[in-house]
């Protein structure tokens, strides 16, 4: 068994956060693509406990359906929120047994790096710890409970901040929340906790008293630890979080030319030689190819892009382009679009649903929707697929080399084989065969030397 196995971690998410005026429970408001729970549980980096106890309350059942994806994690009911004692006295009955060291975390402090939670737990097992606290140096610790260590950081006393004297409010080391235990240590304490104080609620904090020894590991960054209570404070964070996404994409060959202005999440992955322009965002699952220049002005959601692709004011969802391609301005690719390599998708062209082969054209001002294309198809400026009768989607289909012309409308289902062209202004109802013109649209009419008859003038018109 790997060292995980003499782990397990419980996350605190029982709480409402009164503070987020908000019915979504706290630790799943969104940050950089993830619930604030997420992002904890993401903290364990390569740590894998043998046991995930995500302790709930408030809006059980939204956290529960949030983590469903994580099928590993134990739910621990906390009916009524009586304090982070109280909550760990929760875990009892799952832990019975286990003579491991128990991580406790908070679901509202999401921006812990893997590598202090694998310091804090190295140093608890080198010392020998019965509990090891994980603190930080704050410049200003007003409203956080205290932590008083001897010189070589054995823990003394932990003093909630409204029960400090003012000279122990002189003392920076705050408790950041975030604990270490022996399990077997904790197990014996854990019942006996008292709600002696006047929130009467049952501290955490109070059985470090009763531990020995117990050690204080200092956090190296203090960003590491805030904790969200607030809208204020979540947009904070997404800055922090910002800026070490876009710090490392930097020091790994990507160019983000005002990076104040970009986003990026955590999920997406960048090539080296990518040019990143402003107000650009790349959100989820997405790829970007080395050479690939991004924005201007643009959003790439879950998509795929390949080398050397250009996009320029322009909304990609859910899609991949290939290499070599150009999309924009303005055009917009959404639900599951292959774009083949060299192509060009121009301004005001939307195309969903549909597969392009290399080196297709759509300048401008066209819908291709539930359109299969081969290769070189040119689309003519204000073609159209008619994909939708009002009930389903049609499919439409378009051979190698076949050219539409401006303001033809392709009336699904229909199939055009290869290299046809089609007349301007064509409304195409049929299957047309490989190698043929077709031209659907009124006879022009002309009639020579003819004007509109004169209309008698009325009191308002125009004089």
């Amino acid at each position: 068994m790997g060292m995980g196995s003499k782990l397990a971690v419980a996350v605190l998410a029982a709480g409402k956060g009164t503070r987020m005026k908000s019915s979504l429970p706290k630790v799943l408001h969104p940050l950089g693509g993830r619930s604030l729970v997420d992002c904890a549980l993401d903290s364990l980096g390569t740590l894998t406990p043998s046991h995930q106890l995500v302790i709930v309350g408030y809006g059980a059942d939204q956290v529960k359906a949030a983590l469903a994806h994580r099928p590993q994690i134990t739910f621990v009911e906390q009916t009524q929120q009586l304090g982070t004692g109280h909550a760990v006295q929760q875990v009892l009955p799952h832990l019975a047994g286990f003579d491991g060291d128990l991580l406790v975390l908070n679901g509202d402090v999401p921006l812990l790096r893997p590598s202090t939670l694998e310091e804090l737990w190295t140093v608890h097992r080198r010392q020998g710890n019965a509990a090891t606290l994980l603190t930080a140096q704050f410049d200003d610790p007003t409203g956080y409970g205290r932590v008083f260590c001897t010189d070589d950081h054995v823990v003394t006393e932990i003093i909630e901040h409204r029960d400090c004297t003012d000279s122990q409010r002189q003392n920076r080391r705050i408790n950041a929340g975030v604990y270490c235990f022996s399990w077997p240590a904790l197990e014996a304490v854990l019942p006996h906790l008292k709600a002696e104080n006047d929130q009467n609620e049952y501290y955490l904090t109070d059985v470090v008293q009763d531990l020995a020894p117990v050690m204080a590991v200092d956090v190296a960054d203090p960003e590491e630890i805030q904790g969200i209570n607030n809208r204020k404070q979540l947009a904070a964070a997404y800055d922090i979080l910002q800026d070490r996404i876009k710090d490392a994409w930097m020091a790994a060959g990507v160019t983000l030319i005002n990076p104040a202005s970009i986003t990026i999440d955590p999920t997406v992955e960048l090539a080296p030689d990518v040019v990143i322009e402003p107000q650009t965002h790349l959100r989820g699952q997405t790829q970007v190819g080395c050479g690939s220049r991004i924005g201007p002005g643009s959003l790439i959601e879950n998509s795929q892009l390949g080398e050397n692709v250009t996009v320029l004011y322009s909304v990609i969802s859910d899609s991949t382009v290939a290499k070599d391609s150009r999309i924009g301005p303005y055009a917009h690719l959404r639900g599951q679009v292959t774009i083949g390599q060299g192509c060009r998708v121009g301004n005001f062209v939307e195309i969903k649903k549909s597969t392009l082969g290399d080196r297709v054209n759509a300048a401008h001002l066209s819908y291709l929707g539930d359109a299969t294309l081969g290769d070189r198809v040119n689309i003519g400026a204000g073609t159209i697929t008619a994909n939708y009768d009002g009930y389903q989607k049609h499919p439409t289909v378009i051979g190698d080399r076949t050219k539409t012309g401006s303001n033809s409308v392709l009336v699904a289902p229909v199939t055009l084989g290869s290299d046809v062209t089609v007349g301007a202004g064509s409304v195409v109802t049929k299957d047309v065969e490989d190698d043929c013109l077709v031209v659907a649209r009124a006879k022009q009419i002309t009639l020579p030397g003819w004007r509109p008859a004169p209309r008698r003038a009325t009191p308002d018109s125009p004089q």
